[in-house]
């Protein structure tokens, strides 16, 4: 069991496997945010974030906190490895024409993630479940979308990390999936246009939401 948590491999496999539980979460949490784009989209949204406020999807905070802990040690310890063994190469890539701006530059975007996701927490973990942890008046989800996106420079700090977040999913997606034996040229092909396009789709929804937040914040839009 130790050599899962310190062989090369299984470093890879389990930094793969927290990817994927992170992809996941984005993924729900895309789809959730998505409510703000329907007719009634503060109600619904705060509906969504009712949902989000019940015991047992609270439970799943620490669960997700953990995830991405590991997510990161592992990246980290991944990183320092390879950097020691092959100079400044990230992973050991099978078809070296597979490789790009972004798997290059992993490490570097998964620490703007790491910020911006630092950045989101005190916009909204901080003003509604802290608050209510806390045994405070919180802010509703609709409230917190106007307070943070009326400003257009944090509204833009916003879409730059989103497309960060473009980069990191479209090469994390393919060499998750490489990483645990799916590394044959036909399904890594197909693996990395699926990480495409998934990536484009969650993205794009990332931004709409935003957008419109922008856009009802500044009166532009009811």
């Amino acid at each position: 069991m130790a050599n899962i948590f310190t062989t090369s491999i299984g470093k890879k496999v389990i930094m793969s496997l927290s990817g994927l539980f992170l992809i996941i979460f984005l993924t729900l949490h895309a789809v959730l945010n998505g409510a703000y784009l329907l007719p009634n989209g503060a109600e619904n949204f705060n509906a969504v974030c009712e949902f989000m406020s019940l015991g047992i999807i609270k439970v799943m905070v620490p669960v997700l906190a953990f995830g991405f802990f590991i997510h990161i040690l592992y990246a980290f310890i991944l990183y320092l490895h390879d950097y020691k063994a092959r100079g400044k190469e990230r992973y050991a890539v099978t078809n070296r024409t597979n490789a790009d701006m972004a798997s290059k530059n992993m490490v570097i975007l998964g620490l703007l993630i790491l910020i911006g996701i630092l950045l989101h927490l005190t916009h909204f973990w901080a003003k509604m479940q802290m608050q209510e942890f806390l045994g405070k008046e919180s802010i509703t989800g609709a409230e917190g979308m106007v307070m943070t996106f009326k400003c257009w420079w944090i509204y833009a700090i916003y879409i730059v990390w989103f497309i960060i977040l473009w980069f990191h999913l479209t090469h994390g997606f393919w060499s998750a999936f490489q990483s645990m034996g799916w590394n044959n040229d036909k399904w890594l092909r197909r693996l990395q246009w699926i990480g495409y396009i998934y990536a484009t789709i969650l993205v794009v929804l990332f931004i709409a939401v935003a957008t419109k937040a922008f856009l009802v914040a500044n009166g532009c839009i009811g």
